[in-house]
């Protein structure tokens, strides 16, 4: 009984040895509630698309939607207490590329509910999953094949063309969501844009998630504290290198710091 459980613990991505039956219940609500607000509210959100796509030619609304509808989904999440602090430090009307550390696919929703307007850059994979794929593509954000050179050269280009436009860019630079909680390697992309763009670099660091769906989870871990911690904006004439290998080096240490330092405090 005991391999059986731990087997099931691992394939829904628990910390835990077994996994509780109120916690697999309120995993199953969470799932349901969220798949039935979900089939409710698209065909509205389908239809204000199409009223607005006439004059809606950079998916402003659309995006403004998508803020609101991620406010009420995680609205549903399973969060001990949500923190957010430094957002009155960033200055508004500004032009940013967003980077921010990635632990669970709750980060979508964490970071939509800071109201920011910009564009996501996102794995092509996500344009296949259903629901999720056709609301990138109303809200015109940016995908890309990272096997595909053609694809990332496109999506520099549409990337920067946002940024000079006043859009800003919102980028996990690992890429793909941690295993452990911990920050992984940044790929240079999100620096090359900072850089040709001239435009400053805006750091969050996430953390929590990772403890209440994992990669590859399914099962809602409890008793978790999400904390969101908006860093000062790093301008151009502050990078203090014209290598994006370099920034991303040295922006990964930033964040890391202020990881660690938000656990810190929590013990």
């Amino acid at each position: 009984m005991f391999v059986v459980k731990k087997s099931f613990s691992v394939f829904f991505g628990a910390h835990r040895e077994t996994i509780q039956p109120m916690i697999v219940l309120r995993s199953l609500f969470v799932w349901v509630a969220g798949i039935f607000l979900l089939l409710v509210i698209f065909p509205f959100t389908f239809l204000a698309w199409l009223l607005v796509l006439p004059f809606d030619n950079d998916r402003r609304v659309m995006h403004r939607i998508l803020i609101w509808q991620s406010r009420i989904y995680f609205s549903l999440i399973p969060v001990k207490s949500f923190t957010r602090t430094g957002v009155k430090n960033v200055p508004e009307g500004k032009t940013y590329v967003v980077i921010s550390n990635h632990q669970s696919i709750l980060d979508i929703l964490v970071m939509n509910t800071l109201g920011y307007r910009y564009k996501w850059i996102s794995k092509i994979e996500n344009d296949k999953v259903p629901f999720l794929g056709w609301y990138l593509r109303m809200a015109d954000y940016i995908s890309v094949d990272r096997g595909n050179e053609e694809s990332k050269i496109a999506m520099m280009e549409k990337a920067l063309s946002c940024l000079n436009n006043g859009t800003s860019i919102m980028i996990f630079p690992e890429g793909t969501r941690s295993l452990n909680g911990e920050t992984g390697f940044f790929k240079r992309g999100a620096f090359q844009l900072a850089l040709q763009a001239k435009v400053p670099i805006l750091p969050v660091v996430l953390d929590g998630t990772g403890g209440i769906l994992p990669k590859h989870g399914l099962i809602f871990g409890m008793g978790h504290d999400v904390t969101v911690r908006m860093l000062d904006p790093v301008f151009p004439e502050d990078f203090g290198t014209g290598k994006a290998e370099e920034l991303a080096l040295k922006m990964s240490a930033i964040i890391k710091t202020e990881l660690a330092e938000i656990r810190r405090k929590r013990i």
